[in-house]
């Protein structure tokens, strides 16, 4: 089993049924899951800003 496989299946017990609790996060594997996924679009988010800011440098256009 390949690692996306194995990711895939994990994310797929999260209960989507109710918002999580901050006593929850990272002490169960549906909070920690939840953190893991929230820290994931985050660092994405991140390298995405400091990408645009490269692109800008370069060829001086900017974004709307």
């Amino acid at each position: 089993m390949s690692a996306s496989e194995r990711a895939r299946r994990m994310l797929s017990m999260i209960d989507r049924s109710h918002p999580p609790h901050h006593a929850d996060e990272k002490t169960t594997l549906t909070g920690f899951l939840r953190w893991i996924r929230c820290h994931l679009i985050e660092e994405y988010a991140r390298h995405n800003g400091h990408a645009d800011l490269i692109r800008e440098r370069i060829d001086g256009s900017t974004g709307e």
